[in-house]
């Protein structure tokens, strides 16, 4: 039985229509390309304390490529650009658990990972799907192994995150089965648990260390069809600037601690070989690519909490 009290939107996306002789005319020059190195990561802007009635918030946006901005600046253009991620992070807690709970020597953390419904290309509806509970999955496990939860006994503390804009699985012009995989989410997934450590930071919640999210992926741009595949290791990648990716990694680590919290590879590496010299396997090298893009992460996240607390102290 539908709801009449409210106006639901159309099931689909809602970007105007692009005829086929503007897409032909235009599709080698408003494809989005890599102009980044491959160890080059996207700027980070992350900012602490942004709503007072949360114990603690954070929001996090990655800047776009040059090829995207000069295709957004273009007001002729009707080719949609990529997208960047934007997402937004509140925490509420720690606060006393229900008296129906039982009782919990540790901290009870809950968290819950939300698309907004014109984040992706295709709306989102208003009850989460497997993808947001798997996203929810995934980060109670990267700071389920940072935050100190036996200081907080009978206590929850509750995380949640709103995607204001996602990252796209694909190219808008490529064949629907071109990526097989939802390489999108995977820049997500670090960027929120980028976000949530800042949030969870922001609201004095003792922790282990920094957590910071990392994404590389194993890229393979050439046409040419061969049984062995010689592919480029990429941080930070845009599944958006590539034609087909092989396999990604995201990893929740703490430098501090030299220790993953969380670990989640996808993909077929089996036929990649990398280039010589080069002893590795394809999971080594994508994990350690994923490593060094969390470090890198992690340093914007340190810089992002110092201004924080500076502005805090002079306040006061």
């Amino acid at each position: 039985m539908n709801d009449r009290r409210r106006v639901n939107g159309p099931p689909g996306g809602t970007r105007p229509a692009v005829f086929a002789s503007n897409h032909e005319s235009s599709s080698a020059t408003h494809r989005a390309r890599r102009e980044r190195q491959p160890n080059e990561l996207r700027k980070i802007f992350l900012k602490t304390g942004l709503i007072p009635s949360a114990s603690g918030s954070s929001y996090l946006e990655f800047q776009p490529s040059a090829s995207l901005a000069a295709a957004r600046s273009d007001p002729k253009s009707l080719i949609p650009p990529s997208s960047a991620l934007k997402l937004a992070c509140t925490v509420h807690g720690p606060k006393p658990l229900p008296r129906s709970v039982p009782f919990s020597p540790n901290l009870v953390l809950t968290t819950h990972v939300k698309y907004a419904p014109f984040a992706a290309r295709k709306r989102k509806g208003h009850i989460r799907d497997a993808t947001e509970r798997d996203l929810g999955v995934h980060l109670e496990t990267a700071l389920r192994g940072a935050i100190i939860a036996e200081r907080w006994p009978k206590s929850g503390l509750d995380i949640t995150i709103t995607i204001l804009e996602a990252e796209d699985d694909r190219w808008w012009a490529d064949a629907p089965d071109s990526h097989d995989a939802s390489w999108g989410m995977m820049n997500v997934l670090a960027g929120c648990i980028t976000a949530a450590s800042a949030a969870v930071a922001d609201a004095r919640i003792d922790c282990l260390d920094l957590v910071a999210g990392g994404v590389a992926a194993l890229v393979s741009d050439d046409s040419s069809e061969s049984s062995v595949v010689s592919p480029k290791l990429m941080l930070d990648t845009d599944p958006a600037e590539h034609h087909s990716i092989l396999s990604a990694c995201v990893v929740a680590y703490m430098p501090g601690r030299d220790e993953i919290t969380e670990l989640w590879l996808k993909g077929d590496s089996s036929k990649a070989a990398l280039g010589k010299g080069d002893e590795r396997t394809a999971h080594e090298a994508l994990i350690d690519g994923a490593v060094d893009a969390a470090r890198g992460a992690h340093s914007v996240l340190g810089d992002a909490l110092r201004e924080s607390a500076m502005q805090a102290m002079q306040s006061q």
